[in-house]
């Protein structure tokens, strides 16, 4: 060996931090642990299918990260999995998180990995374990990613999907609680040219959780045939995934409001109209599918739920009136 020995905290690896994040969030994991895994036991069923998701937080985390406000960023993060397992009527049960810096802090990533814990608690679902990698040079100090994995098990004869929708059924939207966690690099971009009039907590509320919601009405034997979790992209794109081939959904934009968020964005008038309803939620963060007369009991277990359109034979995908 020649010249001065290096250590891995030479590099910028701080084994130290690592270890006390490791203590710090040991208490969040549930199910078994095995060491090197976590693991549950499969509840009991006649023909299920596990269904798996991944997803992230995205530029979100900048404005986060700008703003000091990094507690709702683990509802983000699961919401955006778990969201998107409930689209086929699967409970989630298992929950992993990949957590990649360029400087380990603790007590923020602390922070995050709490945020995460509490969301799986709300929607009933363990986490797992997950990873946190410190990667200097990759990552700038400062700088993090956050990326998660949900698992979820469905009977094959109970699952949600296009091929129960009908001719007739309506589309009943459930509000979102502001952009969520899509559009955010058009959203700083705006902010950077002063061209947004919006609070920062506003605009970083956390994705709204619909997991059991939906739940509520499948144990209580409401007929629901589809959902859309409406994601990047918006309506136009993700609504036509529920809907199978020859029909399309007309929706009428005046039965619900903006979030303020997203009304914001608009006021800027650097947004058009056609570019917000390409890249946001515009309000409705989760659509379902169901025959005309389930909207009572849909509203009766979702105040807040109401019918924003109809399914009708077309090929437009999502048509506004």
């Amino acid at each position: 060996m020649t010249g001065r020995g290096m250590s891995y905290s030479d590099a910028g690896v701080d084994l130290a931090a690592a270890r006390a994040h490791s203590a710090n969030i040991a208490g969040f994991v549930r199910g078994g642990v095995t060491g090197f895994a976590g693991g549950l036991a499969l509840p009991p069923m006649r023909d299920g299918v596990l269904l798996a998701c991944t997803d992230g937080v995205g530029t979100k985390l900048l404005l986060a990260r700008e703003a000091g406000r990094l507690e709702g960023l683990g509802q983000d993060l699961v919401a955006m999995c778990v969201n998107d397992l409930i689209c086929s009527g699967a409970r989630p049960l298992g929950f992993l998180d990949y957590l990649a810096v360029g400087k380990l802090d603790p007590a923020e990533a602390g922070v995050i990995v709490g945020s995460i814990a509490q969301a799986c608690a709300d929607v009933d679902c363990a986490l797992l374990g997950g990873e946190t990698a410190e990667m200097p040079g990759l990552y700038q100090p400062g700088h993090f990613d956050l990326a998660g994995f949900a698992v979820g098990v469905v009977e094959r004869d109970q699952m949600l999907g296009p091929e129960r929708v009908l001719d007739g059924d309506v589309v009943i939207g459930i509000p979102s609680s502001g952009a969520h966690s899509n559009g955010f690099s058009l959203v700083r971009a705006l902010i950077a040219d002063g061209a947004l009039d919006c609070p920062v907590e506003v605009l970083l509320t956390p994705t709204r959780l619909y997991v059991r919601d939906v739940l509520d009405l499948i144990d209580a034997a409401v007929p629901v045939h589809a959902v859309a979790h409406i994601t990047g992209g918006g309506l136009p794109e993700n609504l036509p995934r529920a809907l199978p081939d020859g029909l399309e959904a007309v929706v009428d934009p005046t039965r619900w409001q903006l979030p303020q968020a997203l009304q914001a964005v608009l006021d800027s008038g650097r947004v058009t109209e056609a570019d917000a309803w390409d890249t946001f939620n515009m309000g409705i963060g989760l659509c379902m599918i169901a025959p005309p007369d389930a909207e009572d009991a849909v509203r009766a277990r979702i105040p807040d739920a109401r019918v924003i359109g109809r399914v009708a034979p077309g090929r437009a995908g999502v048509r506004r009136v």
